[in-house]
């Protein structure tokens, strides 16, 4: 689905079980030289926690799987001129991720809510989801208005489950910077959220 051939197919490839404890900077190199087995390594490394970013942030398989598409094509094209050591990969993939995702999410931005239709006689369990539904829309939205470095903590914090320590190993920054960040953007979202605090069923309690 995410692997691409091209300039990898035309040369000579590594066992591919020689490239599970290769680094990602070397199995991009490997990639940029034509190692078609670095390609699927890295695919196989990447694609599924690129799609599970996209499909936190979206909820909607089929959008997250055109980003994570669009974030795996980006960093093929970037292999040639990747400079190891001055990021990680996965960082970089993150941040891509999460701008595309974001693109999505501001294109979209006040549809999701004002399309839900109001049942005529709605069951308990029907009218709760529509509102959990809701509220992850207004979330997703507000989310999009965020900078780049409080959305990327906040993703990685909330929807991927890393731990203060993870994030700021994934973005080079100090666990402090890390609760600076999201802590700002956990106040950015309550402002955003807050003039649709009724409708979205949230209490003060």
């Amino acid at each position: 689905m995410f692997a691409r051939g091209g300039l990898a197919e035309k040369h000579m490839t590594m066992p591919f079980d020689t490239l599970d404890d290769a680094s990602d900077d070397a199995l991009l190199a490997r990639y940029a030289t034509g190692d078609a087995s670095a390609a699927r390594a890295l695919t196989l490394r990447f694609a599924p926690k690129v799609f599970a970013q996209a499909y936190r942030m979206l909820g909607d398989r089929a959008e997250a799987e055109d980003v994570a598409q669009e974030a795996m094509l980006r960093l093929w094209r970037i292999a040639p001129d990747w400079q190891p050591g001055q990021a990680r990969v996965t960082t970089w993939l993150f941040r891509v991720t999460s701008n595309l995702a974001t693109d999505r999410l501001r294109r979209n931005r006040g549809t999701a809510i004002d399309d839900v239709a109001e049942p005529q006689d709605p069951a308990p369990g029907q009218e709760e989801q529509m509102q959990n539904s809701a509220r992850l829309d207004a979330i997703r939205a507000a989310l999009a208005t965020l900078p780049e470095r409080q959305r990327l903590a906040l993703t990685l914090r909330h929807f991927e489950g890393l731990s203060n320590p993870d994030i700021a190993a994934q973005l080079e920054i100090s666990v402090e910077a890390v609760e600076s960040l999201t802590a700002r953007a956990k106040r950015a979202l309550a402002r955003d959220l807050a003039p649709q605090k009724a409708a979205l069923g949230y209490t003060d309690d």
